[in-house]
């Protein structure tokens, strides 16, 4: 057997079932779409077995997610009262942190640790045939199964007694039956996937709700200046198109003469396309930048007829500030 920490469940729950203990197991891996309604089986225990092996650092993340599912929608007063047996075995470093995390984990969610099983597994192959490591593993099962009958007191861990005083809880109040319910919400992948599809729309609605507030207060912007500049050319004929960024719709500047036209909009085929940022904007309006310049510099982009770029500065010419 490749994972040391299976052969040590194996040989713990055969020892219980002689001692005629129903031992119930739960595989996360294969579970793990179900992992916040698991805490709900302890309900029916009077102990618990949390095993899990480190091959790299630190116990699996499917360990991780039940004791989360433990702390959001477990009995805490079920666990209160039900003892726990870490059991890691590792193949790398960190099999006492992992059983130290196991421990600390169940204190914290009110549980009862018991003494655990942690080990360093090089060659499983030497591990399995060595009776030694045999009659270890079932002495640790005969204690944890005279711990739980018997129901011997535990000192008062730290852990417990810090959350208390320092942590703040934001847990919703739940009693045991909202609890159950909210995890089978959870573990229900349609019910989830229906909820984010709900969350993003009513998102989308108020993001654009609030954009078209934003945009009927700012429909102006720009444009009076535009017309408080304009110096018109007879005879010039153009459209410019400047999409701001920042902005939903592009500004829209029609020339004809004399006569003048802005809006937000779009427009097909202008005779400049201009791209510019919000700063550089604001330059050219308070006249510390042209229209060729911030093309020159590399600050705007600009496709069309540069001619009819050019004289954009001309027709609205900033540098002179009306009096």
């Amino acid at each position: 057997m490749d994972d040391p920490t299976l052969y040590v469940i194996n040989k713990m729950q055969g020892v219980l079932e002689e001692l005629h203990v129903t031992v119930e197991r739960f595989n996360l891996y294969e579970l793990k779409n179900n992992i916040p309604t698991l805490p709900q089986t302890i309900k029916t225990a009077d102990g618990v077995i949390l095993a899990s092996t480190v091959e790299w650092y630190g116990i699996g993340g499917y360990m991780h997610q039940f004791l989360d599912a433990c702390w959001l929608y477990g009995d805490k007063e079920k666990i209160s009262k039900t003892y726990m047996c870490p059991v890691v075995m590792s193949t790398t470093y960190g099999e006492r942190e992992g059983k130290l995390t196991l421990s600390s984990s169940w204190e914290i969610l009110g549980g009862l640790p018991c003494s655990g099983i942690c080990g360093y597994i090089a060659d499983t192959s030497i591990f399995e045939n060595n009776e030694s490591y045999i009659k270890i593993i079932e002495k640790k099962a005969e204690n944890m199964y005279r711990t739980i009958n018997q129901k011997m007191a535990c000192f008062p861990a730290s852990n417990q007694a810090v959350k208390q005083m320092v942590s703040i809880d934001k847990n919703i109040n739940l009693t045991p039956q909202e609890s159950e319910q909210l995890s089978q919400y959870v573990s229900d992948d349609l019910y989830v996937k229906r909820q984010k599809k709900d969350i993003q729309e009513l998102t989308s609605m108020f993001r654009d709700l609030m954009g078209s507030s934003e945009q009927e207060e700012n429909k102006e912007e720009f444009i009076d200046e535009f017309k408080e500049h304009f110096t018109p050319q007879a005879g010039f004929r153009a459209a410019y198109k400047i999409q701001i960024e920042g902005k939903k719709k592009p500004l829209i500047i029609e020339i004809d003469g004399a006569e003048q036209n802005y809006y937000y909009g779009n427009i097909e085929n202008p005779d400049v396309d201009i791209q510019i940022n919000r700063d550089t904007m604001n330059d050219i309006i308070y006249a510390r930048m042209t229209f060729q310049r911030a093309f020159m510099g590399g600050a705007m982009k600009m496709k069309g007829d540069f001619k009819v770029l050019r004289t954009l500065d001309q027709i609205f010419n900033f540098m002179e500030r009306p009096f």
